[in-house]
């Protein structure tokens, strides 16, 4: 990653080149997914603002404003350097995201796009102070691991999401995170949510009714050879499961600071070689006489004068 320097002072900011030079974890298959849902949206003239409640340094927000339409808000919260509410959330700050910066995630985000969101700094529980009721077409929630957080983040997300709404929660199924996994099926068990499908990482939902997003999510997914899908029933509704280990990348943002595309070279011509120019007659006379017998030059001469 190139980096430049901060007019503020001598801090180094990130200068991605490419979305694949900004550190997180956003995998292909869930930016396929994104990819679709964000599009489907548009192409039903579905409108609602998007939040984000998480950012790290700002790799799926980076994707997720490229889908931002007029008069819409992306919203993103955020402790970035903010001290915690409490010592178990403050450890985990310490542990996982100790390099975090709201800075760096300004300069990346601002390397695809003209303009940052709408950034909140401080705990998530803010978002709802911020962000009105059933405002938001699409949340994606990627902040605490921790149990209490993560409930009360999805409660939030239920708020602000309007009936075609899709909410997407983050580190659902990693082992590390079983707090997370708790909140997200008690949100489908007993929290009305109705699962759409799972990836490696992610789980998507909706409050709505699912039935068409189920059908055409299915038919989508039958187009598609990179990604491979399962159907199953949990808890009485169907899902779909996906796997991405070959899945293709859709197009990403594009940053100000890749490099212009370099104009092919002109094809170099290919030199002229002179046509050999016939040997002279008294050369080819004087390199007979010294390869050929004596009696045939003879002879040679003979018929010359003759003739």
């Amino acid at each position: 990653m190139s980096s430049s320097t901060s007019p503020a002072g001598d801090e180094q900011l990130p200068a991605p080149t490419g979305l694949d030079e900004v550190k997180g974890w956003f995998f292909a298959a869930d930016q396929l997914l994104f990819d679709w849902l964000l599009t489907r949206q548009k192409n039903r003239s579905e409108t609602g603002d998007l939040l984000e409640v998480g950012v790290y340094l700002g790799k799926s927000a980076i994707f997720t404003g490229s889908y931002l339409r007029p008069g819409e808000r992306f919203t993103v919260c955020d402790l970035f350097d903010a001290p915690a509410d409490d010592s178990a959330n403050g450890a985990e700050m310490a542990k996982s995201y100790s390099t975090l910066t709201r800075r760096a995630f300004e300069a990346n985000y601002l390397s695809f796009h003209e303009e940052l969101p709408t950034v909140l700094q401080g705990l998530s529980s803010m978002v709802s102070d911020h962000v009105p009721d059933a405002s938001c077409r699409f949340v994606h929630v990627d902040a605490s691991h921790l149990y209490e957080h993560v409930s009360a983040d999805i409660v939030t997300a239920r708020a602000v999401l309007d009936p075609h709404g899709v909410v997407v929660l983050d580190d659902f199924r990693a082992e590390h995170c079983p707090g997370v996994a708790a909140a997200a099926w008690q949100a489908v068990t007993g929290g009305g949510l109705h699962v759409l499908c799972i990836t490696g990482t992610k789980l998507y939902g909706t409050w709505g009714d699912p039935t068409e997003l189920r059908a055409d999510l299915a038919a989508w997914l039958r187009t598609r050879d990179d990604l491979w899908h399962g159907e199953e029933s949990v808890a009485g509704e169907p899902l779909i499961r996906i796997s991405g280990k070959k899945a293709q990348l859709p197009p990403q943002p594009a940053s100000r600071h890749q490099a212009p595309a370099k104009p092919a070279s002109p094809k170099a011509a290919h030199p002229r070689v002179p046509a050999a120019r016939p040997r002279s007659r008294p050369a080819l006379r004087r390199f007979a006489a010294g390869v050929l017998p004596p009696f045939v030059t003879r002879a040679a001469a003979s018929v010359k004068r003759r003739g």
